[in-house]
């Protein structure tokens, strides 16, 4: 096979190949764009806003802001909920907290458990609504959080398609650059009928 053909051959697959990177970064890029507007959208409807600052003054076990929110929690205070890691950290260092200083340590199963155990207590029926509203939303929260992180690692999957795409392009250029200059009669494997061996063209 002529040397330039081959050159042109891989040249041309080359530009397929960076087409199909640039539309993988482009959907890539979409669902990154779709998760977020959606994560933000949902937790908006939510109207869930963070203490405020005057609140992290006096932390304190057992009230509504304990001292283990502060490194967390408090970075957030006044804000309202509209982030995947604003939603994880309220889920986890906000309504966990209060639900694992509840009876039985906030959690669903054991209370409800109790309650039936228990019908006529109303404590308990109290409590497990509490608990159950709490874990709930914790667990919607959680599962923005994680739909934000999808919409991350799409976003980085996007970058490096676009890298990727750009490296085959120069590669493109490259090679259509050595064909342009590669004499139309340079063969890439050259057969020498006397030895009977192959040898490589210019």
């Amino acid at each position: 096979m002529r040397r330039k053909v081959l050159d042109l051959l891989m040249s041309a697959g080359g530009v397929v190949a960076a087409l199909i990177l640039v539309a993988a970064g482009a959907l890539a890029m979409w669902g990154y764009s779709f998760t977020n507007s959606n994560v933000h959208d949902q937790l908006a409807h939510q109207e869930i806003v963070f203490p405020a600052a005057a609140a992290f003054a006096h932390p304190k076990a057992g009230t509504e802001i304990t001292p283990s929110m502060i490194p967390s929690v408090s970075q957030y205070a006044g804000q309202q909920l509209l982030t995947g890691q604003q939603a994880k950290v309220y889920a986890n260092d906000f309504i966990a907290v209060h639900l694992s200083e509840m009876p039985y340590r906030g959690v669903y199963s054991k209370i409800s458990a109790a309650a039936l155990a228990h019908p006529d207590n109303t404590q308990l029926k109290a409590l497990e609504q509490t608990s159950f509203q709490g874990t709930t939303l914790r667990g919607l929260l959680l599962e923005a959080y994680a739909f934000s992180v999808f919409g991350a690692i799409a976003f980085w999957a996007g970058i490096a398609c676009f890298i990727a795409a750009a490296l085959m392009l120069a590669l493109v250029g490259f090679g259509f650059w050595h064909a342009h200059r590669t004499p139309e009669e340079a063969e890439v494997l050259v057969h020498h009928a006397s030895t009977g061996g192959v040898a490589a063209g210019g």
